[in-house]
């Protein structure tokens, strides 16, 4: 039986896996990779929803029944794929695919697609939908991060369809910035939850939006709140995660506006305080088990997965040393990138966006 045991440690030795006290040094999972295969595949996702209406979630406030109509009325320009926000991070992933992959399948119809929703009248609707006092916090702050991610896709791509369509989407971009300047100050404590409403992620979008477009007045703002509400947490309970509706990890969301925000050197001092297993090579996180995909709530799980991805990874590509962290990233995005595509409207009309900017953290 000893040379059995002794064998066999030799052979895994040999083949690279050691083991020291029973602990198994991990075999960093292969990167996923978006190539054009998968960018036509990503790009079917919001291609097939930005055009339809029903079903729809609207989640507005009335004053009185004349604000009672349909969708694409309200929102000329971000009517389809459910709700106003996933409309709106599905455009964004039409914009870029089609500027990472000039030669997608899908091409023409994507840039038509694109062209008539994001027209200047459609804009100025959707800008006087915010502007009615009881909108003022509509989509605050989920939807307005990814109307910022979207003009900040539009305003680095040198194409003449992305000028033409920054420039008929400023207003509203403008609008959106406007409500973080008034918000922000009056926001005494963050909200730390897996869902739309987290702090955290709705000021990291903004913060790269403010430093494309050199608003400086909003990058402090976004600084200062951030190391306000941040800067002395320590030991945060990443294992009590994941909620059963989460689609963002309130631990790593954290950590990825904090990396935005801080030096290099700060920033890997205040990480190893807030979550010092991170350091570990030999540190493992457990993708979400998604156990059904057709239920709107417990999908949100794979957004988590391709969530928490990009936030590890962007910690991987900020410190030195941290490399060991990507394997986890990809072993998240492996478990659910082939289940965003399995017709399940609840999923499809969202999470390929999530994704996209999971496997574009991989590059």
């Amino acid at each position: 039986m000893k040379k059995i045991l002794l064998l066999f440690c030799f052979m895994v030795i040999s083949h690279g896996c050691e083991r020291s006290n029973n602990k198994s040094v991990s075999v960093p999972t292969e990167s996923p990779e978006l190539d054009l295969e998968q960018a036509d595949r990503l790009a079917s996702l919001p291609l097939a929803c930005i055009d339809v209406v029903y079903p729809n979630k609207l989640g507005q406030t009335l004053s009185d029944s004349t604000q009672l109509l349909p969708p694409d009325m309200l929102h000329p320009a971000f009517y389809g794929c459910f709700d106003w926000h996933s409309s709106v991070h599905g455009h964004w992933s039409l914009v870029k695919l089609l500027k990472s992959f000039p030669e997608l399948r899908d091409k023409e119809q994507i840039m038509e697609s694109l062209r008539s929703h994001l027209t200047a009248g459609n804009i100025a609707a959707e800008v006087a939908y915010f502007n009615r006092e009881e909108n003022r916090s509509y989509e605050r702050t989920y939807g307005w991060a990814w109307l910022l991610k979207l003009q900040e896709e539009l305003r680095t791509w040198d194409d003449p369809l992305a000028k033409e369509l920054a420039s008929n989407l400023q207003p509203l971009a403008d609008r959106v910035v406007e409500g973080y300047k008034t918000f922000l100050p009056k926001l005494v404590y963050p909200v730390r939850v897996g869902e739309h409403s987290n702090t955290a992620f709705g000021m990291s979008f903004a913060y790269d939006y403010a430093v494309v477009s050199g608003d400086e007045e909003l990058m402090t703002m976004i600084r200062d709140k951030a190391v306000s509400f941040y800067e002395n947490d320590q030991n945060c309970p990443i294992s009590w995660e994941p909620g059963g509706f989460d689609f963002l990890s309130p631990c790593l969301q954290e950590a990825d506006i904090m990396r935005r925000v801080l030096d290099a050197r700060a920033f890997e001092k205040w990480l190893n305080r807030f979550l010092p297993q991170l350091s570990d090579p030999d540190f493992e996180l457990t993708p979400a088990r998604v156990s059904d995909r057709s239920d709107g709530k417990l999908v949100h799980l794979d957004g988590l997965n391709f969530s928490r991805a990009w936030c590890l990874n962007g910690i991987a590509n900020t410190l030195a040393g941290f490399e060991h962290l990507e394997s986890a990233a990809n072993e998240h995005i492996t478990y659910s990138l082939n289940g965003i595509t399995d017709g399940n409207y609840e999923g499809t009309h969202w999470l390929g966006s999530f994704a996209l900017l999971a496997l574009k953290s991989t590059e």
